[in-house]
């Protein structure tokens, strides 16, 4: 288990650390916060409402509820149960992590329920929408990645904590999207 957390810390220092610059400094602070995508959340209920006939209400039900049960189980059991320090709350590390927010989060690190939630949501939009876009729904999975190596790069959490948080969203976002597609889908 040492080696693994050597590995993620060392991750970690790699992106936080070593591989910034002025641009990334002023985007990726921007990329996290949620209420940046805002217009995108916009632009699908829109696009489900105008270009979707059947179960468009069941969709946005599913989509509505997605992030609160995968937040429920980032943040409500698995941190709760699982206590890490952040990078940026680590003192072990204080003089070495590049801190970019106002704020600092105080819940433990692990798992990333920025990265779950957005996983989350990748992962159910890609799913049912993949027959209607085709390969456009790849850029809901590079949407999800960019959040988790933004959570990084500025400093809240390290590799394996979105990695995680990642895989469970992904689970979610998974089932989620085939019981919508098994019981409604999109039509």
């Amino acid at each position: 288990m040492q080696t693994v957390v050597k590995i993620d810390k060392y991750l970690f220092e790699l992106i936080n650390n070593r591989w910034h610059n002025d641009f990334f400094d002023m985007l990726m602070p921007f990329v996290r916060n949620s209420q940046t995508w805002i217009p995108l959340y916009l632009f699908l209920l829109v696009f489900v409402i105008l270009n979707f006939e059947k179960n468009k209400w069941w969709w946005l039900l599913f989509a509505a509820c997605i992030p609160i049960l995968t937040d429920f189980i980032s943040s409500d059991l698995i941190k709760n149960n699982i206590p890490r320090l952040r990078p940026c709350n680590d003192p072990g590390m204080t003089d070495t992590v590049r801190f970019l927010l106002n704020y600092r989060p105080q819940s433990s690190s692990f798992t990333s329920s920025h990265a779950a939630n957005h996983f989350a949501l990748g992962t159910f939009f890609y799913f049912t929408f993949k027959n209607k876009i085709g390969k456009w729904g790849h850029l809901f999975f590079a949407w999800a990645t960019l959040i988790c190596y933004a959570q990084i790069y500025v400093g809240v959490h390290f590799p394996l904590d979105v990695i995680c948080g990642a895989l469970v969203g992904f689970t979610i976002g998974y089932f989620s999207s085939s019981l919508f597609n098994q019981k409604f889908s999109l039509s």
